[in-house]
């Protein structure tokens, strides 16, 4: 009986892991197709005049929704340049993208920070990812929290919790 147990419990926490993974996921892409979605009405618009207000508060509500998303990282710079150490204010200068930063609930919180560096783990960033992982987990704090450094093509740089 003990052993049906284990096995029962170890895949329904299996499977919470797993929704909450997808979960994730799935906030990411729909943030993407928002965008697109944006840049498809900016273009179509602006014909008529009747048109051209419309597309003005559609390409403010776009810029609203770019500001959320580079919000991110201007927050992010601001902390680390308000007190953060002087490698740290150097690395954070090549920050380009911070994600997930805003969505935390303390079960699997996971937030990106995409940079400017080249050559993955054997590059230049490698340093720099570890102070920006550092400065993240200043700057934001959660009970189970990841935060994931990668370089200007993707690649991992460095992980660190927060």
């Amino acid at each position: 009986m003990g052993m049906k147990s284990k096995i029962a419990l170890g895949a329904v926490v299996g499977i919470v892991v797993i929704g909450a993974v997808s979960a994730n996921g799935d906030t990411d892409g729909g943030s993407t197709d928002k965008g697109s979605s944006v840049s498809a009405e900016q273009q179509s618009g602006g014909g008529t005049s009747d048109t051209k207000a419309d597309t003005e508060a559609d390409a403010g509500a776009a810029e609203d929704d770019g500001a959320e998303k580079a919000s991110q990282a201007e927050q992010f710079k601001a902390f680390v340049q308000k007190n953060g150490t002087a490698a740290e204010k150097e690395a954070v200068a090549h920050v380009t993208k911070v994600q997930g930063a805003d969505e935390q609930n303390d079960i699997l919180d996971s937030a990106d920070i995409f940079t400017d560096f080249t050559g993955g783990l054997m590059g230049e960033g490698m340093g720099p990812a570890k102070l920006l992982a550092s400065a993240f987990a200043d700057w934001k704090q959660s009970e189970n929290g990841l935060v994931t450094v990668y370089d200007a093509d993707g690649e991992l740089l460095g992980t660190g919790n927060f």
